[in-house]
């Protein structure tokens, strides 16, 4: 009773973050504009209208779709860089069938 959002929902804030590969607290940036500089900030949660809610440096909330960010991630020598997040949204979905470790092996091979 106490426990439900007060929206009726029963899902955390950040469940619909999955399918795009983000987490809450994941660093983003976008351009306001094509060719302005870059801003940073940190992603909140999923918004009803299947934009990512972020926070910017200055505590601002901004509801952004998943088109316009890019997200920091390491590269494959382990370098930062940024990946467009419907790019990690597209590879994600297959990412579940790597993390697991096939239970009909035996232990001594997992």
């Amino acid at each position: 009773m106490g426990s439900d959002p007060p929206d009726g929902g029963g899902a955390p804030p950040d469940a619909g973050l999955a399918p795009l590969g983000l987490v809450a607290g994941d660093r983003v940036r976008w351009r306001d504009r094509s060719g302005a500089r870059w801003r940073e900030g940190r992603v909140v949660g999923r918004e009803r209208d299947g934009s990512v809610g972020v926070r910017d440096g200055r505590g601002a909330s901004r509801a952004l779709r998943p088109e316009r960010l890019e997200v920091a991630t390491r590269g494959p020598r382990g370098g930062a860089t940024w990946e467009p997040v419907v790019e990690r949204a597209a590879r994600s979905e297959q990412m579940g069938l790597w993390s697991r470790a096939p239970t009909d092996l035996p232990s001594r091979l997992r």
